[in-house]
Protein backbone atom coordinates (compact mmCIF):
# COMPACT_ATOMS: atom_id res chain seq x y z
CA UNK A 1 0.00 0.00 0.00
CA UNK A 2 2.53 2.62 0.25
CA UNK A 3 4.47 1.82 -2.50
CA UNK A 4 2.62 3.94 -4.69
CA UNK A 5 3.94 7.11 -2.53
CA UNK A 6 7.43 5.80 -2.12
CA UNK A 7 7.64 5.30 -6.28
CA UNK A 8 5.95 8.86 -6.54
CA UNK A 9 7.95 10.65 -4.43
CA UNK A 10 10.84 8.62 -6.72
CA UNK A 11 9.53 9.72 -9.53
CA UNK A 12 9.17 13.52 -8.42
CA UNK A 13 13.13 13.50 -7.03
CA UNK A 14 15.07 11.71 -9.14
CA UNK A 15 14.64 14.51 -12.32
CA UNK A 16 15.00 17.22 -9.22
CA UNK A 17 18.81 15.56 -8.38
CA UNK A 18 19.23 15.84 -12.22
CA UNK A 19 18.47 19.37 -12.78
CA UNK A 20 20.16 19.65 -9.52
CA UNK A 21 23.19 18.03 -10.80
CA UNK A 22 23.53 19.81 -13.78
CA UNK A 23 23.19 23.87 -12.66
CA UNK A 24 26.01 22.31 -10.13
CA UNK A 25 28.63 21.47 -12.77
CA UNK A 26 27.17 24.64 -14.81
CA UNK A 27 27.77 27.00 -12.36
CA UNK A 28 31.72 25.90 -12.06
CA UNK A 29 32.07 26.51 -15.73
CA UNK A 30 31.60 29.92 -17.85
CA UNK A 31 29.78 30.40 -20.86
CA UNK A 32 32.26 33.03 -21.78
CA UNK A 33 36.12 32.44 -23.23
CA UNK A 34 39.09 33.29 -21.94
CA UNK A 35 39.40 36.61 -23.99
CA UNK A 36 35.77 37.36 -23.15
CA UNK A 37 36.61 36.33 -19.26
CA UNK A 38 39.70 39.23 -19.48
CA UNK A 39 38.47 41.71 -21.50
CA UNK A 40 34.76 41.98 -18.82
CA UNK A 41 37.20 41.55 -15.65
CA UNK A 42 38.35 45.44 -16.54
CA UNK A 43 41.70 44.72 -15.34
CA UNK A 44 43.26 43.19 -18.08
CA UNK A 45 42.86 46.12 -20.88
CA UNK A 46 46.49 45.85 -21.45
CA UNK A 47 46.67 42.23 -22.17
CA UNK A 48 43.71 42.34 -24.60
CA UNK A 49 45.65 44.89 -26.26
CA UNK A 50 48.48 42.46 -26.84
CA UNK A 51 46.83 39.68 -27.68
CA UNK A 52 45.16 41.12 -30.59
CA UNK A 53 48.35 42.90 -31.66
CA UNK A 54 49.93 39.34 -31.52
CA UNK A 55 47.10 37.73 -33.28
CA UNK A 56 46.06 35.61 -30.73
CA UNK A 57 42.30 36.63 -29.92
CA UNK A 58 41.34 33.35 -32.16
CA UNK A 59 43.57 30.88 -30.28
CA UNK A 60 42.51 31.99 -26.88
CA UNK A 61 38.57 31.89 -28.29
CA UNK A 62 39.47 28.28 -29.63
CA UNK A 63 38.64 25.04 -27.90
CA UNK A 64 42.04 25.09 -26.11
CA UNK A 65 41.67 24.52 -23.14
CA UNK A 66 44.54 26.80 -21.78
CA UNK A 67 45.80 27.91 -18.65
CA UNK A 68 47.02 31.81 -18.76
CA UNK A 69 48.76 33.09 -16.17
CA UNK A 70 47.53 36.74 -17.11
CA UNK A 71 48.81 39.53 -15.72
CA UNK A 72 47.30 43.22 -14.80
CA UNK A 73 47.29 46.40 -16.06
CA UNK A 74 49.62 47.42 -12.88
CA UNK A 75 51.65 44.60 -13.88
CA UNK A 76 52.56 45.87 -17.45
CA UNK A 77 52.60 49.26 -15.96
CA UNK A 78 55.71 47.98 -14.17
CA UNK A 79 57.84 47.29 -17.32
CA UNK A 80 60.12 50.10 -18.16
CA UNK A 81 58.87 52.72 -19.65
CA UNK A 82 58.10 52.08 -22.94
CA UNK A 83 58.18 48.53 -23.12
CA UNK A 84 54.90 47.84 -24.01
CA UNK A 85 54.30 50.49 -26.56
CA UNK A 86 57.34 48.68 -28.30
CA UNK A 87 55.94 44.99 -28.20
CA UNK A 88 52.69 46.59 -29.40
CA UNK A 89 54.76 47.60 -32.98
CA UNK A 90 53.90 45.59 -35.77
CA UNK A 91 57.75 44.96 -36.56
CA UNK A 92 57.59 42.87 -33.06
CA UNK A 93 55.13 41.04 -33.32
CA UNK A 94 57.15 37.86 -32.73
CA UNK A 95 58.59 39.48 -29.63
CA UNK A 96 55.66 39.85 -28.36
CA UNK A 97 53.65 36.58 -29.35
CA UNK A 98 56.85 34.95 -27.33
CA UNK A 99 55.92 36.95 -24.38
CA UNK A 100 52.41 36.34 -24.71
CA UNK A 101 52.60 32.56 -25.16
CA UNK A 102 55.24 32.38 -22.46
CA UNK A 103 52.08 33.28 -20.17
CA UNK A 104 50.35 30.04 -21.40
CA UNK A 105 50.23 26.64 -20.61
CA UNK A 106 48.53 23.93 -22.65
CA UNK A 107 45.58 22.50 -21.07
CA UNK A 108 43.68 23.76 -17.50
CA UNK A 109 45.68 23.28 -14.39
CA UNK A 110 43.76 24.66 -11.56
CA UNK A 111 45.75 26.04 -8.31
CA UNK A 112 45.34 22.62 -6.66
CA UNK A 113 47.52 21.15 -9.37
CA UNK A 114 49.63 24.07 -10.19
CA UNK A 115 50.78 24.06 -6.48
CA UNK A 116 52.41 20.69 -6.73
CA UNK A 117 54.18 21.28 -10.11
CA UNK A 118 57.69 22.51 -10.14
CA UNK A 119 57.44 24.12 -13.29
CA UNK A 120 54.96 24.01 -16.52
CA UNK A 121 55.82 23.99 -20.19
CA UNK A 122 54.34 26.61 -22.03
CA UNK A 123 52.97 27.28 -25.40
CA UNK A 124 56.11 28.67 -26.00
CA UNK A 125 58.12 25.76 -25.73
CA UNK A 126 60.11 27.31 -22.44
CA UNK A 127 59.24 25.57 -18.94
CA UNK A 128 57.56 28.67 -16.26
CA UNK A 129 59.27 28.19 -12.88
CA UNK A 130 56.68 27.35 -10.39
CA UNK A 131 57.12 28.04 -6.59
CA UNK A 132 54.90 27.65 -3.79
CA UNK A 133 55.32 28.45 -0.49
CA UNK A 134 53.91 30.50 2.82
CA UNK A 135 50.13 29.93 0.97
CA UNK A 136 51.82 32.10 -2.15
CA UNK A 137 52.62 30.70 -5.76
CA UNK A 138 55.12 32.27 -7.95
CA UNK A 139 54.97 31.45 -11.07
CA UNK A 140 58.84 32.90 -12.26
CA UNK A 141 58.74 36.41 -10.26
CA UNK A 142 55.26 36.80 -10.42
CA UNK A 143 53.06 36.14 -7.42
CA UNK A 144 49.55 34.64 -8.47
CA UNK A 145 46.81 36.97 -6.85
CA UNK A 146 44.00 35.32 -8.08
CA UNK A 147 43.68 31.96 -8.93
CA UNK A 148 41.19 29.61 -10.97
CA UNK A 149 38.44 32.25 -12.78
CA UNK A 150 36.82 29.49 -14.78
CA UNK A 151 36.57 29.65 -18.95
CA UNK A 152 34.59 27.85 -20.95
CA UNK A 153 37.86 27.31 -22.64
CA UNK A 154 40.44 26.42 -19.93
CA UNK A 155 41.20 29.12 -16.85
CA UNK A 156 42.88 32.38 -15.64
CA UNK A 157 45.22 32.63 -13.11
CA UNK A 158 46.19 36.10 -12.18
CA UNK A 159 49.41 37.47 -11.80
CA UNK A 160 51.22 40.72 -10.28
CA UNK A 161 54.25 40.06 -12.43
CA UNK A 162 54.66 40.16 -16.07
CA UNK A 163 56.85 37.33 -16.89
CA UNK A 164 59.46 37.05 -19.59
CA UNK A 165 60.82 33.97 -21.31
CA UNK A 166 64.64 33.23 -20.50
Amino acid sequence: MHLFPVAFRIFVAAPLLAVALVAAVHAQTSSKDIVDTAVSAGTFKTLAAAIEAAGLVGTLKGAGPFTVFAPTDEAFAKLPAGTVENLLKPENKAKLVAVLTYHMVPGTVMAAEVTKLPSAKTVNGAPLSIHAMGGKVMVDNATVTKADIVASNGVIHVIDTVVLPK
